[in-house]
């Protein structure tokens, strides 16, 4: 999964030099030193960063004066609706640019994936990889969920062809095949999700799954895909593949290691994909040393963010997609947490969520030009210049990132739109308006 293009006015993100108060610096050194799971969640509180940004009058220069004009006019927009929760900040001095409502909960959609990424490098570490094996005993090969949701037909045949190997090594040419997702338990719809998610805007959260397939029980038909591999290289399988916990006498006969988790969040990131997102908090939760549930990923996400200082006042998530309905974050919260990722402090951690947000304009990604964004004659000048998250979902559309300034200094921004009645995508090509407004290049 490539990092994000090179492109101008998107590159360099990383290379700011800032001043840290003390606090920031302490948070920032237990950010990075969090390999063991859960490090982070016992430190003292008197280590949270200072995150506030200052919302006493400040003095801004031509071009960020504005932007806050500019913007001032542009919110008034009626494709915004009245419900909208925005902020415009200076990376490097924290100082507010611009702010409207900006600490006002609302429905941020897929943004919330922003915090959970935060969580899941923080807690797993970027390098953590996801392993599926494959497992023998009893005449019985037991296929064993690690959380890979990037797990593809190919890696389960490369699998395949291990055991076969090792099992006619053994004179076996006939076994049972078994599942075991037990690292999650069953699954439930988070608080908020609409019961007809299930299966095409999310699958059951389970522990496997191959090519990403939403199938009411992902795991089983892993199974049965593994099965016929199996097959196709003599090794016939007797029965039906069942459910089962892999005994702790079984042998290890394969494995496949995914990605790292970097890579991970980065192409969940461009493509917003909502089950790897709920793979990772569940992940998250058990690194922690909590059970793998909506209820305690969460739990992990408020504790990680607190740690880092960023503030949960309105803050509330049940899940790590956006997809509940029951979620609400203010811009700022997003901001803060924007900021953290962009931090040269944090960096060695959390670089990895600035790196996998799609560039407007970028092909493949949910800014692509295949979802109709940044076309407008007012957001075509921003294409290759602003980083940005994207959410929808009806009644809420978002859209928080980064952008380099007409002053040459980088701006985060946030904005969250709820209950317009216009048609979304016309929000949406509003919303790509204001980030142009933030760039500049909008005048």
């Amino acid at each position: 999964m490539p990092n994000s293009p090179s492109v101008d006015g998107a590159s360099g993100r990383h290379r700011k030099s800032r001043a840290m108060s003390p606090a920031l610096r302490r948070a920032a050194v237990i950010a990075v030193t969090a390999p063991v799971a859960g490090t982070i969640l016992f430190g003292s509180s008197a280590f949270a960063a200072e995150k506030t940004v200052s919302t006493t009058a400040a003095t801004l220069d031509t071009a960020e004066q504005k932007i806050a004009d500019n913007l001032n006019t542009r919110v008034q927009d009626t494709r915004l609706g009245s419900t909208l929760s925005g902020v415009v900040i200076d990376a490097e001095t924290k100082k507010a640019v611009w702010g409207h409502d900006a600490t006002t909960a609302l429905m941020p959609a897929s943004n919330t994936k922003l915090a959970t990424s935060t969580a899941a490098l923080t807690i797993l570490g970027p390098d953590h990889r996801f392993t599926t094996k494959v497992v023998y005993g009893n005449g019985t090969l037991t296929l064993v969920g690690g959380g890979d949701r990037t797990l593809t037909t190919a890696d389960l045949t490369a699998m395949a062809t291990t055991a076969v190997a090792g099992l006619k090594n053994a004179g076996l040419t006939t076994v049972k095949l078994t599942v075991d997702d037990s690292l999650f338990p069953a699954p439930t719809l988070a608080t908020g999700w609409n019961d007809g998610y299930y299966p095409d805007s999310i699958a059951p959260v389970r522990a496997l799954v191959v090519d990403g397939r939403h199938v009411t029980d992902t795991s089983l038909d892993a199974g049965q895909i593994f099965a016929k591999l199996l097959a196709r290289q003599g090794v016939t399988v007797t029965g039906s593949v069942t459910h089962a916990t892999a005994g702790t006498t079984a042998v290890p006969v394969a494995q496949h290691q995914s990605g790292t988790l970097s890579s991970i969040v980065e192409h969940m990131l461009k493509v917003s994909d909502n089950d790897i997102a709920e793979t990772l908090l569940r992940s998250t939760a058990l690194a922690a040393g909590r059970p793998a549930t909506f209820e305690d990923g969460t739990a992990v996400v408020r504790q990680v963010l607190t740690q880092y200082g960023v503030s949960l006042a309105n803050f509330e998530i049940h899940d790590g997609s956006g997809l509940s309905r029951s979620n609400r974050i203010p811009a700022q919260t997003i901001a803060d947490i924007l900021d953290l990722a962009d931090d040269p402090a944090n960096a060695p951690t959390l670089k990895y969520i600035v790196d996998g947000l799609p560039v407007a304009g970028e092909a493949g990604s949910t800014l692509g030009p295949e979802w109709g964004r940044f076309d407008t004659a007012n957001s075509q000048c921003a294409v290759g210049k602003v980083s940005a998250k994207t959410g929808t979902l009806t009644g809420a559309i978002a859209l928080s990132g980064l952008t380099k300034a007409a002053d040459g200094r980088w701006k985060i921004f946030s904005f969250i739109e709820n209950n317009s009645t216009a048609a979304p995508d016309a929000t949406k090509d509003a919303l790509d308006g204001l980030a142009a407004t933030v760039n500049g290049c909008w005048a």
